[in-house]
């Protein structure tokens, strides 16, 4: 094991947390992180909302559930050793329909099978208590639901790996990956890099690094872009915490809801537009290649065919403030389109299978020496310890 090298491709928090755990387990073991960018963390990882989520959502038993559970506390501890923020702010899931409430029976016992601590069924009166410019029939209220900074998360599992003795070589695009003598190597531009095995977690790249490798096609990768409003100074008191609908199990997004970030400001978001590149953070991003790989993949017709309509509002809400800001009106009737600005956005990698399936699920895949992370959205960040103690576990690491 002495000799042995572990390439991760990717520097967001999900790569460098498994670079970590694996140079924690094996001091004798050479580990190199590459990435393309000029700085750790600067894509999904630096765009999304902060939140460390409970465990409501997962379907029990599943990858998202057991990691989402043992990594919130991991990380929850993490920050207070490294006293990075962690802010239990808490998190009312509202229903505002007949149809939300009988979605709430549901997602109740869901939660419960996940073991979310201190979650409760609350009326109206205690919304009014929690948020007093909060409305709703009732709500799901999880006190353990927090918000943090991933960004800086990211950061100081970089600053661990490094002092482990291993390497976070940034401005290194991989174009190539061959074998040599039993052994990968990485290519980049003139430099290469000599690995054993290879653990890819390129995000929004996955399936194209991964196919590099060899690795199949599927699934593929599809980004969607979530666009963010941020309230005002003046109104931004109105929201106390997080306030979030009840999600739509036919769709993985969980709609637009209000979050405070640690650093004080209140964001309402994000929606769920396709977006026209990979990294197509705005709508002048556009990308040919990336638009052509979409239309290609038969997964996207048979997902358009059945989520289109979701799509068109989701669009238009894009375009439009006072449609954006609809529904998030149902749940803080005071703060309108008028009460924000428009603020930052993040593209979600979201796998697609071949069938049209939205995959829901964490998905690991290992092909000889090569370990790629499929499928990593949310609540991956919150998660990002246990995956790294689940991916090296799976590599007898």
């Amino acid at each position: 094991m002495a000799d042995q090298a572990i390439g991760v491709v990717g520097a967001g928090i999900v790569g460098l947390a498994i670079a970590r755990e694996i140079a924690r387990r094996r001091p004798g073991v050479r580990v190199v992180v590459v990435d393309k960018e000029s700085r750790v963390a600067k894509h999904q990882t630096g765009h999304n909302s902060g939140v460390v989520h409970a465990g409501i959502y997962y379907k029990p038993g599943s990858l998202k559930a057991t990691l989402c559970t043992r990594g919130r506390d991991m990380l929850k501890d993490y920050c207070a050793e490294r006293g990075l923020p962690y802010d239990e702010c808490g998190k009312l899931v509202v229903a505002v329909s007949s149809e939300d409430e009988a979605r709430m029976d549901a997602l109740a016992l869901r939660a419960g099978d996940n073991h979310v601590p201190g979650l409760r069924r609350i009326g109206p009166a205690e919304i009014r208590e929690l948020e007093p410019h909060a409305t709703g029939l009732g709500a799901l209220y999880s006190p353990r639901t927090a918000i943090t900074d991933f960004t800086a998360v990211a950061e100081s599992f970089a600053d661990d790996v490094v002092a482990a003795g291993g390497e976070v070589r940034l401005g290194f695009p991989v174009n190539r990956i061959t074998s040599a003598g039993g052994a990968l190597e990485m290519h980049s531009k003139d430099e290469q890099v000599r690995v054993d095995q290879l653990i890819v977690c390129a995000g929004i790249h996955t399936d194209r690094v991964a196919g590099l490798a060899g690795d199949t096609a599927a699934p593929r990768i599809i980004p969607f872009r979530g666009e963010y409003m941020r309230i005002k100074d003046e109104k931004a008191g109105m929201v106390r915490g997080l306030i979030y609908p009840v999600p739509d199990p036919r769709y993985p997004f969980l709609g637009v809801h209000f979050t405070r970030r640690v650093s004080g400001i209140v964001e309402v978001g994000p929606n769920a537009v396709l977006a026209t590149a990979r990294e197509g953070y705005r709508w002048r991003d556009f990308s040919p290649r990336d638009l052509a790989g979409i239309a290609a993949w038969p997964g996207m017709w048979r997902m358009a065919a059945k989520h289109w309509r979701t799509g068109a509002r989701e669009v238009y809400g894009s375009l439009n403030r006072r449609a954006y800001m609809r529904a998030a009106q149902r749940y803080v009737p005071e703060i309108g389109p008028g009460d924000v600005l428009r603020s930052g956005s993040g593209v979600r990698a979201q796998a697609l299978d071949r069938d049209g399936s939205l995959v829901d699920d964490f998905r690991i895949h290992r092909l000889g020496a090569v370990t790629t992370v499929r499928n990593a959205p949310s609540p991956a960040a919150t998660s990002s310890l246990a995956i790294a103690e689940h991916v090296a576990d799976e590599l007898a690491l």
